[in-house]
């Protein structure tokens, strides 16, 4: 695989699969692993990843579960592209597929209620104050300049199954604005579980899953903790990320 300018081949640790990143543009971060972990896909179920950025959280999803078709959807199209070759990198090209197109238009680009499970990593930050470049594929990711919480709620709802999951990492900060919007477009809240960098400090992640039209049960699990002592990851870290396999 002939790499771009700038552009890495990272080890996944996950069956011998890699990934291609460019850390001047955007590289994947725990969240996206962590998310991974947290949903739930079960044996012959396709997935829809929003806003994939890398494609991490499709290639990873394939390396962890028996879900039977991945899809990640990028609006950038540099990233989409690089995400395509990591799919090839991988010999993935019959599990996982890359599309680029607008979240806010997805629902031209499937077929609504088609999926099992959806997924997002999506940007945390609605306040835009600071940004020297909006166009910079760093300030796509982390700002809601070309999606919102909203759009991305929104969009899961029409296109994941009565009864399908919808799996989102976001900040704990914004978790009540979350909820209201999940509700509204008939995403009933179901389990949750807050991250948190030291087990003495402030989530500062939250993993939420929903179920379209699902009954009112919230499960709040216990908190995961990212890391020992500064440097050391805790043991179920270690896990997630395949360390210990």
């Amino acid at each position: 695989m002939k790499l771009k300018e700038d552009e890495r081949i990272d080890d996944l640790h996950r069956k011998g699969y890699k990934i291609i990143q460019n850390p001047n543009k955007f590289c994947f971060g725990i969240d996206a692993v962590l998310l991974s972990s947290f949903a739930n896909v079960k044996e012959k179920e396709k997935v829809l990843d929003l806003g994939t950025g890398t494609g991490i959280i499709p290639i990873l999803l394939e390396a962890k579960t028996k879900g039977e078709y991945f899809v990640g959807l990028e609006i950038q199209e540099e990233s989409a592209e690089m995400a395509s070759r990591s799919v090839m990198l991988n010999n993935l090209e019959k599990k996982v597929s890359i599309i680029q197109g607008d979240i806010k238009e997805a629902d031209k680009l499937f077929p609504l209620s088609s999926f099992d499970v959806i997924t997002s990593n999506p940007p945390y930050m609605n306040n835009k104050n600071g940004l020297k470049n909006d166009k910079e594929p760093k300030s796509i990711a982390r700002h809601e300049i070309l999606c919102t919480l909203e759009d991305v709620i929104k969009t899961a709802s029409s296109l994941v199954k009565v009864g399908g999951r919808f799996y989102m990492v976001h900040r704990p900060s914004r978790l009540p604005e979350i909820i209201i919007k999940l509700k509204q477009y008939k995403l009933e809240p179901k389990r949750i579980r807050l991250v948190h960098p030291y087990i003495d400090k402030e989530p500062n992640m939250v993993l939420i899953e929903s179920v379209r039209h699902g009954k009112p049960l919230l499960k709040v699990e216990a908190p995961l903790v990212v890391y020992e002592e500064v440097g050391k990851y805790t043991n179920e870290i270690y896990d997630i990320y395949g360390y210990n396999e």
